[in-house]
């Protein structure tokens, strides 16, 4: 502070006009006055006429908002002369009616003003007027107040504030204000507000703990009391920050504060009968929260029966809704504090093993087989990481610095990288290995009848009808007629024991012919009414059951020789059977289904043919009833589960129940796969649980309370983690009762369960009565963090990480059914196998050139399938053939990922749609040769894999370098698009099908050069790339036709972690443009037509089938000989999405947001960033197709588009 000048008292008062107040307006006013005011301060001079000045303009500033909107407006110098002012005066009154002001503006205008206060150098100014203020003894009381109260509200804003602070020695200054003046409330407020803004940094928060301000604030608060309610709250608000610090924490533990908050916690909550001091309640329990970030404040917390405490207390809250943060922050504390508990399992790896033929050098694998036998890796090493000898608590000097850092880290930046550079990486030589591949380029069709005589059998005569939407079970075709052919139930009931008594029903299958002389009945499928007046047909083949089946075990019949596969056990309660002949006189209702134009694809008999020949690690002899039934959509719609209220937590009181009333749970191991000795438990009603049948994944379920069953999931093979696909059999189930099912080992920090995602269930005895169908099933879902702890070896290094719970309760619709549950619509390599053979023998060759080749064969011995599929040349003239091998290729893949099903019910619609008869499929065929890897996974799909194929690795982060005795389907599918490049016949798009288990809609990622750069924000070097922007056409073509295909959630951003998957691999290497991986929600749709639904299978076909029409569209669009691409299109530059984007995770790249918020706290969720999807608006000018469309000549639909 510069001191006064000797001429300081000569300056006498301005002479100014009596009518100068009222000649002037307002903001004429408040400008002349801060005019006057710098030329006092530019004089150096001081007199009454500075106090005379500020206090007119404090009046304008209390009263008037203008006045306090013009000293904050942009290019305004009204803060600079006060805060210059501020700085140089010594008169006391001037001092307080500037800070005065300064309050006034601050109090007033939100943020932007205290920004615009900081902006202006005020933190420091203000800091060194609090220096020079402290010297005074004693110091003025209403000027500390001011300066204390003005500094608590700019320090938030000021990201050096802490730093300032600690510099100017302003902590001590406050901290002994408030030890000298206990008593004076007046005074400790604000220096206790100030307190908790010094304390938001970690250095000051330790520093003003050895000084005794964790002590200090436990002599301010203390029991209930009707006094100083406000000191108390501030005081809290205090310590909770101060606690966080886990020096801090460790004193409080040591002075046995964690008693003390839970004494006066339980204190408050028995007076404060009429909940008006929730804030103080509150403030307890955050500083609890704080104090129980360390090991020792758990510890403590258990020790002084905190779980009972705080139990108990906030079911007393939960009557009063406006105590739910209370019973939030209450159920926080107890879930952090519930001791870690390791999995009760003997080893975290797979219980299946399969030695790999090479061991990788280097990554999971590599550790995993490097472990020493004796290693315990589900050992529990949770607290290991917070309780450190070494103060860990640096100060981050600019966190939103770090925030940037972080957020564009994974963005791929330099451009040499992102510029595709087509390379072979195999030799010529040595890619001729896949000549025989592609016969379509070398073939002379010289033995092939070239004109179609007659059509087959199962093609359509009426008018076709679009768009297609395949069937996924059991609708059979008439020959001559658009219907559906009569429901068929084929069932036996077994003949022995007395009427009513439940048998089970098997299958022993080899690999010979069923015999002819099986006995079969027909069951007609119970009314339905139908709006399409058509009826569905269902063949199920239920196979005699010979004798009784003692505790449901394997018996019956044995039909064939060699290796047996038996269909799991079977409750025909209830299920009445017909002669022979009758037929079914009712229909299902098909819900908006239109009629496919090719043949049924599921054949039950032809599935167990194929199960024979598939390889399992566990070598499985069963067959889950749906795979056989197989699975129709269900004539319903089937909404997005709507959340109810606190359901989260009242699911986490029921663990946290387990801890305080331990003799209430039973614990009881009732399904082992690691145990094959363990005993299933006899009694009636015990859940029996099994999964081993090809895809299922469940490794051991444990009886908890007597409707209550924990199960954890099988890790991936040669693997310690990716838990979260599950499809298991549950049976012995009774009539209204509720059952709850926790799966206890799943790895993501969120899911789409959290927002009305359900689990799917299939009912054997619904099938039986014609209802043949997976559907959403399960209330009071949700997915939750629980107090199970990974070990580091399955966290990756990392100590302290927790599973998370999937919850859901279930109500059977029948007594004694069998019922299945999946992650989602389970779809099995069999199931593959049994549909490109039904494919292979329906189609017609004069029509569709169909071939269904082997790629490679899989670790363990599977065939990976590779389908070619085009339209056969009008003849084998040269003209024609030589249009049949110059179409353009397409490349599709699939399934790369097991647990994504969805993506192969998409590949499903794609494939059907490829080979119907529709005139907009024939001239799709017509246009591409398409080749097609349904399956990029068999072993990971067989053996009930989430992630990864047998090698224990994630097969699309392989593509860089994929190794062919680890990933031959990897290798060899790169292959092909290698080949393809060698020869020039580098394909139009590539599309891998995926599904995303965080976000809705159906979207695709793709790589641009100059999206990934302007994500970067370096717009200089944005603007010098030039790039083709035809890889949005498809993305923007689906949006248009595809009711659940959303563009706003697309992205086409390349990032570092993605640089080995097919999308980048085959855009960079292969120099494929438009290559995409297409992500399909496993959840439902937010926008549309599907809106508010959860997604099905027969919405996944849609999506397939629409697919193809994108890609007819795309060659309408990009042809050179004909038309231009419509600007409304690819309006390229408007059509970027502005919103901002984070990278959420190692491999997600999306936008902010994804979900909407609960009521329920933000800390209370699964404990996830999951992002939320920001609905952009499309062009609402653009072209919307019609149904009709799909059916329209080619220059039709050429002419839709162009505009």
């Amino acid at each position: 502070m510069r001191p006064l000048t000797p001429g300081f008292k000569q300056f006498s008062c301005l002479s100014l006009p009596s009518t100068w107040d009222y000649s002037l307006t307002n903001n004429s006013r408040i400008v002349g006055l801060l005019a006057q005011l710098e030329k006092i301060n530019a004089e150096s001079s001081e007199s009454d006429t500075a106090r005379y000045v500020t206090s007119k303009i404090l009046h304008l500033a209390q009263s008037q908002e203008k006045t306090r909107r013009e000293m904050t407006a942009k290019g305004s110098t009204g803060m600079e002369i006060l805060l210059s002012t501020l700085e140089n005066t010594k008169d006391l009154q001037t001092t307080l009616n500037i800070l005065s002001i300064l309050v006034e503006l601050v109090s007033a205008g939100g943020g932007r003003r205290v920004s615009f206060l900081v902006t202006k150098g005020g933190s420091q100014i203000l800091l060194q007027l609090l220096m020079n203020a402290s010297k005074e003894s004693p110091p003025h009381e209403e000027l500390m107040v001011q300066i204390h109260s003005i500094l608590a509200k700019i320090g938030p804003k000021d990201k050096k504030f802490g730093v300032k602070a600690r510099i100017n020695g302003a902590l001590n200054i406050t901290l002994n204000l408030v030890k000298q003046n206990l008593q004076n409330h007046r005074l400790v407020l604000p220096c206790l507000q100030l307190l908790r803004v010094y304390s938001a940094n970690s250095v000051n928060s330790v520093s003003l703990g050895k000084n005794g301000v964790v002590e200090l604030m436990f002599k301010i608060i203390g029991p209930f009391s009707k006094k100083n309610s406000s000191l108390i709250k501030v005081a809290l608000d205090t310590l909770a920050a101060l606690l966080k610090s886990k020096t801090n924490a460790r004193r409080a533990v040591d002075r046995g504060y964690v008693q003390v908050l839970l004494t006066i916690y339980v204190d408050w909550h028995r007076h404060d009968n009429r909940h008006r001091n929730m804030l103080i309640r509150k403030g307890i329990l955050q500083s609890l929260k704080s104090v129980t970030n360390i090991k020792l404040g758990r510890k403590a917390f258990i020790d002084a029966n905190g779980m009972k405490i705080l139990y108990n207390t906030s079911q007393e809250c939960l009557a009063v809704r406006t105590l739910d943060p209370l019973v939030n922050t209450s159920s926080l504390i107890m879930r952090k504090c519930f001791p870690k508990n390791r999995l009760p399992l003997p080893t975290i790896k797979s219980s299946f093993h399969f030695q790999l033929p090479v061991i990788p050098v280097t990554g999971p694998v590599a550790q995993l087989y490097s472990l020493p036998p004796e290693v315990d890796d589900v050992v529990d090493e949770s607290d290991d990481n917070d309780d450190i000898d070494v103060e860990a608590e640096n100060e981050t000097e600019n966190e939103d610095d770090l925030d940037q850092n972080f957020k564009n880290d994974d963005i791929e930046t330099d451009i040499n990288k992102l510029k595709p550079q087509q390379e072979l990486g195999r030799t010529i030589e040595d890619l001729k290995m896949y000549e025989h591949l592609f016969p379509e380029l070398v073939d002379d069709f010289q033995d092939y009848d070239l004109i179609s005589k007659e059509p087959k059998p199962f093609v359509f005569e009426g008018k076709v009808r679009g768009p297609i939407v395949v069937p996924t079970a059991g609708e059979e075709t008439s020959g001559n007629s658009g219907s559906l052919g009569k429901v068929v139930m084929k069932e036996n009931i077994p003949s022995r024991g007395d009427e009513g008594e439940k048998k089970s029903t098997f299958m022993d299958l080899a690999k010979e012919n069923i015999k002819d002389d099986r006995t079969l009945q027909q069951q007609p499928a119970p009314g339905f009414t139908a709006e399409t007046k058509k009826d569905c047909s269902l063949p199920l083949t239920v196979l005699t059951c010979a004798k009784a089946c003692p505790h449901m075990a394997a018996c019956g019949n044995v039909l064939f020789e060699g290796r047996t596969v038996q269909l799991g056990k079977l409750c025909c309660t209830g299920v009445e059977t017909e002669d022979e002949d009758t037929e079914s006189n009712s229909s299902v209702e098909q819900a908006s289904v239109e009629v496919p134009d090719g043949p049924t694809l599921h054949d039950p008999d032809l599935y167990i043919e194929i199960v024979k020949n598939t390889k399992s690690v566990p070598e499985y002899s069963e067959v889950a009833y749906p795979d056989y039934f197989g699975h129709i959509p269900p004539p319903f719609k089937e909404p997005i589960l709507e959340r109810p209220y606190g359901v989260q937590r009242t699911k986490i009181a029921q663990d946290i129940e387990r801890l305080i009333h331990q003799s209430d749970i039973i614990d009881r191991v009732v399904y082992d796969l690691d145990n094959p000795n363990y005993a299933i438990p006899e009694e009636g009603d015990i859940l029996k649980f099994n999964s081993k049948f090809e895809s299922g994944n469940l490794r051991k379920v444990i009886q908890i309370r007597k409707n209550e069953y924990d199960l954890i999931l099988n890790s991936d093979i040669n693997s310690n983690h990716y838990h979260q696909w599950f499809y298991f059999e549950v049976s012995g189930m009774r009539l209204g009762v509720a059952y709850r099912f926790n799966i206890i080992n799943c790895e993501k920090s969120n899911s789409q369960f959290n927002y009305g995602m359900q689990p799917l269930m299939y009912s054997v005895q619904e099938a039986l009565n014609g209802r043949p169908w997976w559907i959403r099933m399960g209330i009071d879902i949700c997915y939750y963090k629980n107090h199970f702890s990974r070990s580091s070896v399955a966290a990756g290094g990392q100590k302290g990480k927790s599973y998370y719970t999937i919850t859901f309760t279930v109500n059977f619709p029948h007594k004694d059914d069998v019922c299945y549950f999946a992650y989602h619509y389970p779809y099995t390599y069999s199931t593959l196998q049994m549909h490109l053979q039904k494919l292979e023998s329906a189609h017609n060759p004069q029509q569709i050139y169909f071939r269904k080749d082997v790629l490679c064969e899989t670790l363990s011995g599977n065939t990976c399938p590779l389908v070619t599929i085009t339209a056969m040349p009008e003849s084998n003239y040269y003209e024609h053939l030589c249009q049949f091998r110059n179409r353009p290729y397409v490349f599709l893949s699939a399934r790369v990922h097991p647990g994504e099903t969805n993506a192969s019910w998409v590949m499903k619609g794609t494939l059907e749609y490829l080979m119907s008869n529709n005139p907009t499929a024939q001239s799709l065929r017509e246009s591409y040769i398409f080749k097609i890897v349904p399956m990029l996974n068999p072993d990971g799909v067989i053996n009930g894999n989430h992630r990864c194929s047998l090698s224990g690795e994630d097969l699309n982060r392989q593509w860089q370098s994929p190794n062919p005795d680890l990933h031959p389907t990897i290798y060899h599918a790169k292959g092909l698009l290698q080949y393809l490049a060698a020869v020039k016949r580098l394909p139009l798009v590539y599309c891998d099908y995926h599904g995303h288990s965080r976000k809705k809609n159906v979207f695709m990622y793709g790589c641009s050069i100059k999206e990934t750069v302007w994500r970067t924000n370096d717009n200089a070097t944005s603007c010098d790339v030039v790039e083709d922007t035809g890889y949005r056409t498809l993305p923007k073509i689906l949006s248009h036709i595809a009711p659940a295909f959303c563009m706003s959630s697309c992205s086409f951003v390349v990032e570092k972690s993605k640089e080995s998957t097919a999308r980048v691999v085959v855009w960079r290497e292969i120099g494929v443009q438009r290559s995409y991986t297409m992500e399909s929600t496993l959840c439902g749709c937010d926008q549309g037509k599907y809106k508010g639904l959860q997604i099905g299978t027969r919405e996944l076909e849609e999506m397939g089938a629409k697919f193809c029409v994108g890609l007819l569209r795309l060659k309408r669009l990009t042809s050179p000989l004909e038309y231009n691409l419509p600007s409304s299109l690819l309006d390229f530059e408007n059509d970027l999405i502005e919103s901002s984007c984070k990278v959420t995770s190692p491999t997600t790249y999306v936008l902010d947001e994804d979900e909407p918020r609960f009521l329920e706290e933000v800390d209370y969720s699964a404990e996830s960033n999951d992002e939320l999807d920001i609905e952009l608006a499309e062009n609402v000018g653009d072209y919307e197709p019609s149904a009709q469309e799909e059916v329209l000549s080619d220059s039709e639909l050429s002419r839709t588009y162009l505009p």
